[in-house]
């Protein structure tokens, strides 16, 4: 039926999976290295605290909450893209290992 051996399609699966690593590492360090550090993030940052000091200025309250909430909402924001980076390259460690393995059994 097929043309391959059991070392053929171990050795298939292994570049498969190789290949999947390393798109999964690229993708993981892309998401640490820009979106954690992104431009949107770091103007949205500065615009709220202007908006707290105008708060602060006017003695406005609530835009000082709303403010301070926003700001929260961007710490989780860097947390969770963090996280997602970190996640990704631990996938791909699992994949690197499961590829050597793959190897070493063929």
């Amino acid at each position: 039926m097929f043309p391959f051996g059991v070392k053929d399609m171990m050795m298939f699966m292994a570049a498969c999976l190789m290949i999947m690593a390393v798109i999964s590492l690229f993708s993981g360090l892309i998401t640490l290295v820009f979106r954690v550090s992104g431009k949107d993030i770091h103007t949205l940052a500065s615009q709220t605290l202007r908006l707290a000091q105008k708060g602060v200025a006017d003695e406005v309250s609530g835009l000082v909450g709303n403010a301070s909430a926003l700001l929260e909402a961007l710490n989780q924001l860097v947390r969770t893209t963090t996280g997602v980076g970190v996640f990704l390259i631990l996938t791909s460690l699992v994949l690197f290992a499961g590829s050597y393995f793959l190897i070493t059994q063929a």
